[in-house]
């Protein structure tokens, strides 16, 4: 995935030619009329002024020129010593004060006008880095605008002008948005100001990001329509042309833009606070095949797999564990691993939610605070010896009870740990030092109830365990040998 990032375009030409064709021909050529598109001529004269080009600039310290004169302290010595000047050091007149930055050109993209006093929404990426950024409105105007704040995580920013009565683009409804609606762009690729270009939504909620779920087009966007807007046939701005999708570096026939209602969400909390605050409850996930949800009876796969739970953090606090399925949060079902950080990041810290979550055969709800925007440790340890241990086939494993320490370290009541894994357990993933602290929806708590879950397995089918390594479970199944 390429960003739509800015570039400059040096100069230009076009040249063309044509052959005049007979009065007679021309006379004869039938008029047809195009029926059925649609016509982007009133749309361009409505939004198109609403549209503004971005400049970026940065400052550098000029480098010293090849073949100046020599160093100035190297000349000072020679005159002290001899008493004369440094021979061949050519004679220089007096320089005046030089700035000790000069500020280039770093690139080029779009935005759109928010409010007539001089808000404007663009991407991230087209000023971060910026030392100054420059808006040229449709009527040529340039103004020196501020960052009032950036989000990497959506890329999306906001910078200010000091203007009166600009036109504000009208805010679209991103849910009345269908899947082969005709939009349009506006925006300033290669450096070539209020370029138009139009195509179709393609798809909604294409995940690409942890954030967001993006709008796919295929309206042409190159480097330098990155901030523009995705306008519908009402006129109305519904998205930011943001990423494309390109092998090349240019527009391949995909792009995407960051849906409005998200845009507008940060876009508030940067012009109140200059910063986004998102939620955490400090787990780590992974999806829910539909093999695992139907061995543990989930019956569909849904939800994401907590495969970590931090350490002193809301989720730990809430009774989590490693090994549940996360289902619903704050009344929303999560239904893939992009849900749950979405969901997680829009809720206000400190507020309080419920989060139902699958364990072992059953639903259970529980409330959690959630806090604000940390990393996942690896838990090693040898076995302990002179402990219980067992050894069981045909399902290839060999465990050992843990003791009080262990738990305590690995922040488990219980559970047995793999001293080896052959045969069907080595299939399956397992490996020696991996804790199991589930078999077929029933808690391992030691040795004594490992091999009395294992000896009423059927041998036949296979079955669903829950494994922790380091910080992280997952599920994983075991087939025994025939």
């Amino acid at each position: 995935m390429n960003r739509a990032a800015s570039v400059a375009l040096s100069s230009a030409m076009v040249v063309g030619g044509f052959f005049a064709a007979p009065a007679t021909a021309v006379a004869q050529a039938p008029a047809t009329a195009v029926r059925g598109l649609p016509d982007f001529t009133d749309l361009v004269e409505q939004v198109g002024p609403s549209v503004v080009n971005i400049r970026t600039l940065e400052k550098v310290r000029p480098s010293a020129q090849a073949g100046s004169a020599p160093d100035e302290e190297m000349q000072e010595l020679f005159r002290r010593f001899f008493g004369v000047p440094m021979p061949n050091a050519p004679r220089q007149a007096p320089r005046p004060n030089r700035p000790q930055e000069e500020a280039q050109p770093r690139g080029v993209g779009s935005g759109f006008i928010l409010s007539a006093d001089g808000l404007i929404m663009t991407n991230a990426h087209v000023v971060d880095g910026a030392d100054e950024v420059m808006v040229t409105l449709t009527d040529k105007r340039e103004f020196k605008a501020r960052i009032v704040g950036a989000d990497k995580r959506t890329d999306v920013a906001v910078v200010k002008i000091q203007a009166t009565g600009l036109p504000a683009v009208k805010v679209g409804d991103v849910n009345r948005l269908r899947v082969g609606e005709w939009v349009m762009a506006i925006g300033s690729p290669f450096g070539l100001e209020n370029t138009v270009t139009a195509g179709i939504v393609s798809a909604k909620q294409r995940d690409t990001g942890d954030y967001l779920s993006f709008i796919q087009t295929d309206v042409a966007i190159n480097p330098g329509n990155s901030g523009g807007p995705l306008i519908n046939m009402r006129g109305e701005v519904v998205g930011i042309n943001s990423q494309i999708y390109s092998r090349s570096g240019g527009f391949m026939g995909i792009s995407f833009a960051i849906p409005m209602d998200e845009a507008m969400r940060v876009s508030e909390q940067l012009r109140t606070s200059g910063r986004v605050s998102r939620g955490r409850i400090g787990v780590q996930i992974a999806p829910v095949t539909k093999e695992v949800a139907e061995s543990i009876g989930l019956g569909k796969a849904q939800g994401v797999l907590v495969r970590g739970v931090e350490e002193g953090s809301p989720a730990e606090k809430a009774g989590i564990e490693a090994g549940d399925i996360i289902t619903r949060f704050d009344g929303k079902a999560i239904d893939k691993p992009a849900d749950l950080p979405r969901a997680v990041g829009n809720t206000n810290p400190g507020s309080k939610v419920n989060i139902s979550v699958f364990r072992r055969g059953s639903v259970k709800e529980m409330s959690i605070t959630v806090a604000e925007i940390e990393a996942e440790k690896v838990a090693a340890s040898t076995p302990e010896k002179n402990v219980p241990a067992a050894n069981v086939q045909p399902w290839g494993l060999t465990v050992s009870d843990l003791s009080d320490a262990q738990k305590k370290e690995f922040r488990v009541r219980g559970g047995v740990r793999v001293d080896a894994a052959v045969d069907a357990a080595a299939r399956a993933g397992i490996r020696e030092g991996d804790l199991i602290v589930a078999i077929a929806n029933t808690e391992v708590t030691s040795v004594k109830s490992f091999e009395t879950i294992m000896s009423r397995l059927d041998k036949n089918r296979p079955a669903s365990v829950l494994v922790r390594r380091g910080d992280g479970a997952q599920y994983v199944l075991i087939r025994p040998a025939p």
